[in-house]
């Protein structure tokens, strides 16, 4: 039988220490709603979750949503396979969305979202940019009054 060798004792608690300071890997955070899980919430009557949303989500489902939205809101509360595309860019997100694919239209083209727990009490059209900043060119002949009259060399 082959003997085990055992280190020295410096080596061991080197071992120890260098064991202790080495990073640990993060355990990921249960997401959290205003103090409720996303469980608690999909559980909760919608009248309940609707005192979470911020004011603005809220009123807009207090005062009853336009055709469009609801059409909208009635496709994403009900199973859905593939992105729903639409125009509509004012719904609020409440927790039934989460996990969804919505094609946002931003003026020019779909764009594809997913609904993650984070956008809760956000609009959909929050999370598609559809202005452009402008691109300008360098000064040159033309840019302001004194360069038209350029020299010819």
């Amino acid at each position: 039988m082959a003997k085990k060798i055992m280190g020295s004792a410096k080596a061991s608690r080197r071992k120890s220490r260098k064991k202790a300071s080495a990073i640990q890997a993060r355990r990921k955070k249960e997401f959290m709603f205003r103090g409720y899980t996303m469980e608690q919430l999909l559980a909760m009557p919608f009248d309940e979750v609707l005192e979470l949303l911020p004011s603005r989500s809220r009123r807009t489902y207090l005062r009853g949503l336009n055709y469009e939205q609801q059409l909208l809101f009635d496709e994403l509360k009900g199973e859905v396979s593939g992105p729903v595309r639409t125009h509509r860019r004012d719904l609020p997100i409440i927790p039934q969305f989460v996990g969804k694919t919505v094609s946002i239209y931003d003026g020019h083209a779909f764009k594809d979202v997913e609904i993650k727990p984070e956008m809760i009490g956000c609009l959909l059209g929050e999370f598609v940019i559809n202005r452009k900043m402008p691109q300008h060119s360098g000064p040159g002949v033309g840019a302001t009054r004194s360069s038209k009259f350029m020299p010819l060399k």
